[in-house]
């Protein structure tokens, strides 16, 4: 489906029914990262309406010359949110780049957040600044490596931190389709200007009492797990879980563990 915000068409899909549960992915890939990792998870539960959204300028959303930073970027959300589901309370879900918006939305509307889930966020915009993990492939896989192209085995190995077929096509299917039809000028120009919010997102003036759950992957040398730990105040509800044999795509590195954890998050978000 498309939604005209802000005069910027917005591709997003909505499955299901319930309680609104709003998914930020992250930078370059779309809502099929999103889709590919939480639908597993809702086929066996009821009560929830799922909205996925391609941020701009990534999967079928358009970009803006006008859209020059965050900021803008998370005006958009805000407005997307206020257009989709007016006046509700939402769960919110943000992964990496999408985490740090998450943050966003929660400095500007957290009486409307019912719980929050934090998937390798962002913590510090400026990579140089970042404490994060040297690359490391803890399990490898000689015979899929041997299948690919020297291109496909070299980006397999500087992504993941643990390999297998599974893993090698869920990455081709949920992250690689959306990093292919991201508008790369868009993203980088935002990247290079004005990829920092203009505000401090974690200086909030009142704690999020709500359910939350953050999952970092120890080997991740993306965002890292370390910087995570400086926003653990403002969640005093907060499950923080560092995930060994986890890179940047811990969604899929560490399934079960990621499905078990989310379904404990959604136990403590629906107890009185």
């Amino acid at each position: 489906m498309q939604c005209k915000v802000k005069n910027v068409s917005i591709n997003y899909e909505i499955t299901g029914n319930g309680k609104p549960i709003v998914m930020l992915h992250g930078y370059y890939v779309d809502h099929r990262l999103m889709t590919g990792c939480m639908e597993p998870i809702f086929r066996s539960k009821v009560g929830y309406k799922r909205i996925y959204l391609d941020l701009p300028g990534m999967g079928k959303s358009e970009g803006a010359e006008w859209i020059k930073s965050s900021d803008d970027m998370l005006d958009i959300i805000i407005s997307f949110i206020e257009k989709i589901i007016p006046n509700e309370n939402f769960l919110l879900v943000g992964q990496s780049y999408g985490g740090y918006l998450s943050r966003g939305v929660i400095h500007k509307m957290a009486n409307r957040i019912d719980g929050v889930l934090l998937i390798c966020p962002l913590i510090i915009p400026d990579y140089e600044k970042r404490s994060v993990e040297e690359h490391v492939v803890l399990v490898k896989d000689d015979k899929l490596l041997s299948k690919l192209t020297t291109e496909d085995a070299e980006d397999f190995n500087s992504g993941f931190v643990v390999q297998s077929e599974k893993i090698y096509e869920r990455n081709k299917n949920e992250i690689m389709t959306g990093v292919e039809i991201a508008d790369n000028t868009f993203l980088q120009r935002l990247q290079q200007n004005g990829y920092a919010l203009s505000f401090d997102v974690d200086k909030i003036n009142k704690k999020v009492d709500k359910p939350t759950l953050i999952l970092l992957g120890k080997q991740d040398d993306c965002v890292g797990y370390k910087d995570s730990w400086n926003i653990l105040e403002n969640y005093p509800r907060a499950t923080f879980a560092i995930l060994d044999g986890a890179g940047h795509c811990l969604q899929i590195e560490q399934e079960k563990l990621f499905n078990s954890l989310i379904s404990d998050w959604l136990v403590r978000v629906n107890k009185p």
